[in-house]
């Protein structure tokens, strides 16, 4: 309706709804078409086309798509994929991976103003976090702050809700071969890419390597972009042309892209090929690969060297 009222202001323009991948089956959506022909004015529904992407189809349900706006819109489609909109990371979850990467490190006490500066967030929601962390938190005489024990309920929370503390976007290869996540990191490595840094079980080893795992079972990259921007996903197709974005989180990924929307960023410096994401982040990333047992290992590994 919002476009039928667009098109009924705007004589001389056309409008196409393209509704992707909808819980509607095509023939409850006609249905919905049929009703609305009883009650909109034919200028304007002979100016709507109403389209279906299911898979890699694209099917009218009303009107008409030329084949040049067919193309264009199949090359829409394409720019999407590659540079997905992103949930970006709840300030006040940020806020607290911030102080805990900063504990893990025994950085020391850090001020506020670092803290919104680091984030990329308001005062409001540094003092809020800081509140709601109670006890956890100590306070220093010139206002500087820090953790002073691991907050097990909070790390749980945000673990349970990591999606939305912590953006992925999963990539599956489903042409049989799949490469290994060793082949797409030497690829990845080769990349002139300075806000991309490799995660998941290859940094863990890094940070520990006594954890408790066999072979790598997936590619964690990270990819760095700070507040109010949006991920550059193109070099996916670089990597292998094969993988394909997955909306289904129980679907095995060959290659999972973290977007770390702080300010800042922590990784760390590598001999060698790409840098190593932090150590919050391969936490996460491991519990979102469902490597829970190996994530408490480097977890305890990690709060019993802060001491």
């Amino acid at each position: 309706m919002q476009l039928v009222y667009y098109l009924a202001d705007q004589p001389n323009r056309r409008g196409l709804l393209l509704l992707d991948h909808p819980r509607i089956a095509d023939a409850a959506l006609k249905e919905e078409w049929r009703l609305a022909e009883q009650s909109l004015k034919k200028s304007v529904l002979d100016r709507l086309s109403v389209a279906v992407k299911r898979g890699n189809e694209i099917n009218v349900l009303a009107g008409q798509l030329k084949p040049t706006l067919r193309k264009h819109v199949h090359d829409l489609i394409l720019r999407e994929e590659h540079f997905p909109r992103v949930k970006m990371r709840p300030a006040s979850e940020a806020v607290f991976l911030m102080l805990l990467l900063h504990w893990f490190r025994r950085s020391g006490p850090l001020t506020t103003n670092y803290l919104m500066q680091a984030v990329g967030c308001s005062y409001p929601t540094v003092a809020t976090t800081v509140q709601r962390l109670g006890s956890w938190i100590k306070r220093l005489s010139d206002r500087s702050i820090q953790l002073c024990g691991f907050p097990t309920e909070e790390w749980q929370r945000v673990v349970a809700m990591r999606d939305r503390a912590h953006p992925i976007i999963r990539y599956v290869d489903r042409s049989g071969q799949p490469r290994s996540p060793e082949t797409l990191l030497e690829r990845a490595s080769h990349l002139d890419n300075k806000d991309l840094a490799v995660g998941g079980v290859i940094a863990a080893r890094h940070y520990y390597p006594e954890v408790d795992l066999r072979g790598t079972p997936r590619l964690d990259l990270t990819v760095h972009c700070p507040p109010k921007g949006q991920p550059d996903l193109s070099f996916v197709e670089r990597l292998d042309p094969a993988l394909e974005r997955s909306e289904d989180n129980n679907e095995p990924a060959s290659l999972a892209i973290h977007v770390l929307t702080t300010q800042k960023e922590f990784f760390t410096p590598a001999s060698h090929g790409l840098p190593l994401a932090d150590e919050v982040d391969c936490l996460l990333s491991m519990h979102d690969a469902r490597l829970d047992a190996q994530a408490k290992e480097f977890l305890n590994h990690l709060v019993t060297s802060v001491g």
